[in-house]
């Protein structure tokens, strides 16, 4: 059985037994160029032996790559779960061929997750089978196996994305990888004016603000996580006249990249008023009851510590469900998404100068056009949809 040991938690010495104590002290006291952060997973083998190859592999993604540690975190289950899989069949990792992958995924398909109890979609298969053809093409790539059989043919492996043609038919993906299962993609669907109203009202605060964000300048749910006061009350560089209905707010992107969004002036406003009531009230009341308030992020609770991402979700869930339909922090992005683009090419129509595409993906940070491509076709093949999302923009009700 595979076991996991994270950095800067070792075990108390009755909770374990004496060999993966010793194992794990020693892979501690490992020197590498560049340390492991706190908390950084450690694998080991059934017989305590280290897994340098899938520790080295999360450690140039956490450090070199400077992934999130929820990215971090997918790919060491992802790991666990295969390397798991292997030992208790008694395959070697560097063995592994086709006909084992395929195995694994087919089980994931007929048996339920240990986890939760609930069969495995499609989409977590796909992730987790790409997930491990990842891992074996930077083990060959930096040296840990000279060759696998897991990858290197193109036709049968998704090694590099296809290139666009000018028929594309719905559902086909830029993976046409022989382990990978066909998967129809999802369109954003985004919400009517009434709904996102219903739904800002239904939230209490802070809840109804960070959904403000979220719908008006397209944030991804870990990046309003990571927003901080300095970063809304940071003035203009350059100072406009007349004052414009809008500012760039310095946001650090998915993959800790630097980037920005264009808040209105209005956004700014609430933020401001719930600093002002909210934020101060909560933080005096946590000071009063001798907690440690939280004082640099910009959401925090009642009890004066930063909201966490899963509360987050649970609130937009039940508010979603209070007023009739399923709400989730990533549908109001993909709002924003959505009316956004109509809105820029209806603009583009009245033969204005614009790229509505390019503006969506930048300003959404998307690292390939194909996704915001998808924006674009959620608002042209449902008219529903798209009358919807025009009502909202062109009747001034966002």
């Amino acid at each position: 059985m595979v076991e996991i040991i994270r950095k800067g938690a070792l075990p108390q010495a009755d909770e374990v037994p004496e060999a993966l104590r010793a194992a794990a002290t020693a892979a501690l006291r490992m020197t590498l160029r560049e340390p492991r952060p706190v908390g950084f997973p450690l694998l080991f083998s059934s017989d305590m032996q280290l897994l340098e190859p899938a520790v080295a592999f999360l450690h140039e993604h956490a450090i070199q790559r400077a992934h999130t540690v929820d990215t971090v975190r997918t790919y060491m289950e992802i790991l666990y779960d295969w390397f798991d899989t292997l030992e208790q069949s008694g395959i070697v990792w560097s063995e592994a061929d086709a006909v084992d992958l395929i195995a694994y995924r087919n089980r994931m398909l007929q048996n339920p997750s240990a986890h939760t109890g609930r069969p495995y979609s499609v989409r977590t298969v796909n992730h987790r089978v790409r997930g491990i053809l990842r891992f074996y093409q930077w083990a060959v790539r930096h040296g840990w196996l000279q060759a696998s059989s897991l990858i290197g043919r193109k036709r049968d492996f998704a090694v590099a994305r296809r290139a666009r043609g000018h028929h594309r038919r719905y559902g086909d993906g830029d993976d046409r990888s022989f382990f990978v299962l066909r998967q129809f993609q999802e369109l954003p669907r985004p919400l009517t004016s009434a709904q996102a109203r219903e739904l800002l009202a239904e939230l209490r605060p802070p809840y109804d603000l960070m959904a403000r964000w979220q719908l008006y300048t397209g944030l991804r749910l870990s990046e309003l996580h990571q927003l901080t006061i300095k970063d809304v009350l940071k003035p203009d560089t350059v100072p406009r006249s007349p004052p414009s209905a809008y500012r760039t707010v310095d946001v650090i992107r998915k993959g800790r990249k630097p980037g920005y969004v264009i808040a209105p002036t209005s956004l700014l406003e609430e933020t401001a008023a719930y600093l002002a009531q909210y934020r101060t009230a909560w933080l005096r009341r946590a000071t009063r009851k001798r907690r440690a308030p939280s004082r640099s992020e910009l959401f925090i609770n009642r009890r004066g510590t930063a909201v966490k991402k899963n509360t987050y979700q649970m609130a937009v869930r039940r508010a979603g469900a209070a007023c009739g339909f399923r709400a989730f922090p990533h549908l109001l992005r993909s709002t924003f998404g959505c009316w956004l683009l109509a809105r820029l090419e209806w603009l583009a129509k009245q033969d204005a100068a614009i790229n509505p595409l390019l503006i969506v993906k930048i300003l959404m940070s998307h690292e390939h056009i194909d996704t915001t491509d998808r924006y674009l076709r959620a608002v042209s093949v449902d008219p529903l949809v798209l009358a919807d999302v025009l009502d909202t923009l062109l009747a001034g009700k966002h």
